[in-house]
């Protein structure tokens, strides 16, 4: 019994260092090379087909300036206002969103641009402690070595926005039929003013709730300005 349990402390201290190992040299090679898919794409590829759908992932990379300069700001005023400034975590956005989800049944997130960015790149969907706890991590290893205008970039690129519809380039083209590059002001909030529920939401035909949501997001992005990265 005891060969059993060193060989069963041997296989799980070798899984432990592999883990990390890898973990640690996936972040740090996408801070230079840009994710090809994700497993939300791929996983929405076959909720598609279950459903009798044609495979659909639409997206298309940009890199930062070749984006519109509003995009990214509109990012920041929907999603993540001290994104500059804070460690990849919003402590006291999940404080109020922790005291909101003890009084009421809705569950409310608190998570930072640099959170998401790490669920959508090296997880998967959906709700659990583990898959929190990883986000943790990989939120962790991203803050230490890739820079705030990398985790933009591959944020505004991999994000769901749409049926099958990844990235700002193929929102612009979807929605806008136009490049990246050329996106308004206002097109930008409207594309941010989605990013909670991009399969529920629509840019071009929003609801009241949404068609705030873009007032609002418009407004913000005034008062932030432009975006300056280090």
């Amino acid at each position: 019994m005891k060969g059993i349990g060193k060989l069963v402390w041997r296989f799980v201290k070798l899984f432990v260092i592999a883990f990390f190992a890898i973990s640690i040299l996936g972040v740090i090679a996408y801070r230079f090379i840009n994710p090809p898919f994700t497993w939300l794409m791929i996983g929405r590829g076959f909720e598609r087909k279950a459903d009798g759908k044609d495979w659909k992932i639409d997206k298309e990379w940009r890199d930062l300036d070749e984006m519109s300069p509003f995009m990214p700001r509109a990012a920041v005023a929907a999603e993540d206002a001290t994104f500059l400034n804070n460690v990849g975590f919003d402590f006291k956005a999940i404080e109020r969103a922790a005291k909101k989800n003890q009084k009421g049944k809705k569950v409310v997130g608190g998570s930072t641009i640099t959170q998401q960015t790490a669920k959508n790149v090296f997880l998967w969907s959906g709700r659990s402690w583990l898959r929190k706890g990883l986000e943790a991590y990989f939120t962790v290893l991203i803050q230490i070595f890739w820079s705030k205008e990398r985790v933009m970039e591959v944020y505004l690129n991999v994000i769901e926005m749409g049926d099958g519809i990844y990235g700002t380039q193929a929102a612009a083209q979807v929605y806008f039929h136009k490049d990246a590059k050329d996106l308004t002001r206002s097109q930008c909030a409207a594309i941010a003013s989605i990013f909670p529920s991009p399969l529920k939401w629509s840019p071009t035909n929003p609801s009241k709730y949404v068609r705030h949501k873009q007032y609002l997001i418009k407004r913000n992005m005034k008062i932030i300005g432009p975006l300056e990265f280090d």
